[in-house]
């Protein structure tokens, strides 16, 4: 059921959670979850990975391990670009800190606002191999600059989806291509917000729901990009 495992930003204690592979071969991916905080669809991820052979651990952006029901927190992040990078950051060196992790071969994926998380990530030239974002916001308040991105990265976006219009998507590619990044973006036309959270299936909200198909076919992607980015 993995362990946890706690690191800091300043003076605040977060709290992942560490998934160890049988057989570690030099690959890890940071895992960062949706608005709530660290739930089940991160924590599942993060199993699946380690049983892929990768070191996995699973990120908290909000401390002590704490999840929401609304979006305050998240909220808070998003409106100062700096610490959230900062945080975000803070969960990608305590997964380079690990043993057995090779700094060359270390990646990170996220779900909604992790998937954002991520995109931020590479926007701040922060070391990471390559990203990956499902259904997460393609906006920023600092987009990124020429050069400055030496992450691959791959967004994994809805074209139903209400929170991310297929203007954030054209002006995610305009970003990207004006960044000089190496990117690549798959748009499914059914699906809405949080395609792939089994949790939010049937749900009230009409903005999201659980795509079977998208899901299964964005982790194909996924574990497609992770393995060229980062080397079988």
């Amino acid at each position: 059921m993995g362990e946890l495992h706690s690191y800091r930003d300043g003076e605040l204690e977060l709290r992942g959670i560490l998934e160890r592979p049988a057989a570690p071969n030099g690959r890890a991916v940071l895992v960062v979850h949706e608005a709530p905080g660290l739930g089940d669809n991160a924590r599942r991820r993060t199993r699946m990975l380690a049983e892929l052979g990768y070191v996995a651990l699973a990120a908290d952006l909000y401390g002590g391990g704490r999840t929401f029901s609304g979006t305050e927190a998240m909220d808070g992040l998003r409106a100062d670009t700096g610490l959230f990078r900062r945080r975000v950051r803070a969960g990608f060196d305590a997964l380079l800190a690990l043993d057995g992790v090779d700094p060359a071969r270390a990646a990170a994926i996220g779900y909604c606002f992790g998937g954002m998380a991520v995109l931020e990530l590479a926007r701040s030239g922060a070391p990471v191999t390559a990203v990956v974002s499902f259904h997460g916001l393609l906006s920023s308040g600092q987009l990124a600059r020429p050069g400055e991105v030496g992450a691959k990265v791959l967004a994994c976006t809805g074209a139903r989806d209400p929170l991310v219009p297929l203007d954030d998507v054209d002006a995610f590619a305009r970003e990207m291509d004006a960044a000089g990044a190496d990117w690549q973006l798959i748009v499914y036309g059914r699906a809405l917000h949080s395609f792939t959270n089994r949790n939010v299936a049937g749900g009230a909200d009409p903005r999201m729901d659980y795509d079977p198909s998208a899901d299964r076919q964005s982790w194909a992607a996924a574990l497609l990009f992770l393995d060229e980015a980062l080397g079988g």
